[in-house]
This record gives structure tokens, C-alpha cells and sequence, in this order.
């Protein structure tokens, strides 16, 4: 069985070792490397220790997790970072992504859910923390309803189309949907693109902000 190799970056001993003890007790995973710094990770890649992840804290010193996000996008594409932190705004979290992170997740997830994390983004899938979502669709669904109410939109959606529209709004991943539902990843993604195309969505954001409006989040 290959193991799921992880290098840890964490500045405070103490929550790393914790961090590694927990990481440890799983079969399958193994922490072929610890850092306090995004320098040293960058020094034990190139010295020849290749992870499949590196979690990260997003504060360190000399490097911190975002800049380490940017220079392995560079050096090391193929090695995906999680964050793991506790800062948990919104600027952090969308910079994050959008600098290349796979997954955000906060220090004070159980452990159930830092395992699933983990193995969600080796599968080649992103994650964020279920805490974070629903804060952020939270936030999305109040600024929705708090601007001038929109026309409805007459759509003609199918009972699957509905299901998958839900599934998106609740923070589901092509792959867990399809997990979930029984279907191929293909298939999701077809689902999902009719559903832009019906509703005229540029984007997830806007599909979601359609499904609000138009009741079907209620």
C-alpha cells in the first residue's frame, strides 16, 4: 500500500507534534518531513524529499504559507499545498486559492475531517473546511438577500439538475457529487454546465446566487 507522504509546516513545536501524532496514528499516511518555515520545505524538497502534500500554516517565519503557495506553483507544480491555519477570513482563504492552494482548513477541525481533507485533495480534488463554507455561503445568501430583489428566472430544471444544484450550493466537489449521487465524475461535470448554460451563470458564485433567488435553496 502506498502511503500518503506529507511534509508538515509549523512554527510552534507543540501543535506540529500534535499534528504529526494524529497523521501518524493513520496507516496510510506517513510525515516524511517537518519544516518551520516554507524555506526549509523548499530545502527538503530539493534535496530529494518529495511529498505528495505539504500542509502548511499560513503565518511562519521567513516564508510564509501563501508566498510558499507561490514558489512551489514555480518550482514544484505537482505537489499540492493545504493550508492549515486560524485565520479564518475571507481574504485569507480566497488568496489562498487563488495562489494555487488545494485546501483551507482551520486548526480547530476535528480529526476526522483533517484526514478527509488530506485524502480529498490527494485524490486530486480541492477542500475547504466545512466551517469556512458555511460561513462564506452564509455571508453570500445574506448579501444576496440584503440587494434589490431580482426578477425570477423561468427555468426548466430536471430533478437531477436540482439535486446537483444543491450539492454545488452546499460546497460539494465534482467528485463527491458524484460520490454521492452514484455517477460518474463526467457526468457531474455535464450536469453542472447545463445548469450555467439554463441559467445563464457566468461562474459558481452566479449559479448559486440563481438558485437563492429563485427559491431553490429553500
Amino acid at each position: 500500500m502506498n502511503k500518503l507522504k506529507i511534509i508538515l509546516a509549523e512554527d510552534h513545536n507543540l501543535v506540529r507534534n500534535g499534528i504529526k501524532m494524529l497523521l501518524e496514528s493513520q496507516a496510510d499516511i506517513e510525515v516524511i518531513a517537518e519544516a518551520d518555515d516554507g524555506k526549509q520545505v523548499l530545502k527538503h524538497i530539493e534535496s530529494g524529499v518529495i511529498p505528495d502534500i505539504v500542509l502548511a500554516d499560513i503565518n511562519m517565519p521567513e516564508m510564509d504559507g501563501i508566498s510558499l503557495i507561490k514558489a512551489m506553483k514555480l518550482t514544484h507544480p505537482d505537489i499540492k499545498v493545504v493550508i492549515l491555519s486560524m485565520l479564518d477570513h475571507e481574504k485569507y482563504v480566497m488568496q489562498a486559492f487563488m495562489e494555487g492552494s488545494y485546501g483551507y482548513i482551520l486548526k480547530n477541525v476535528n480529526e476526522s475531517e483533517m484526514l478527509f481533507a488530506l485524502k480529498t485533495v490527494a485524490g486530486g480534488a480541492k477542500y475547504l473546511c466545512v466551517e469556512l463554507t458555511e460561513t462564506l455561503l452564509n455571508r453570500f445568501i445574506n448579501e444576496t438577500s440584503s440587494q434589490p430583489e431580482q426578477e425570477q428566472m423561468q427555468v426548466d430544471l430536471s430533478m437531477r439538475e436540482i439535486e446537483v444544484l444543491h450539492l454545488v450550493a452546499e460546497g460539494y466537489t465534482n467528485q463527491e457529487m458524484a460520490d454521492k449521487l452514484f455517477l460518474s465524475k463526467r457526468t457531474i461535470e455535464g450536469h453542472r454546465q447545463t445548469l450555467i448554460d439554463k441559467t445563464g451563470s457566468k461562474n459558481t458564485a452566479s449559479l448559486i446566487r440563481f438558485a437563492v433567488v429563485n427559491g431553490y435553496l429553500n
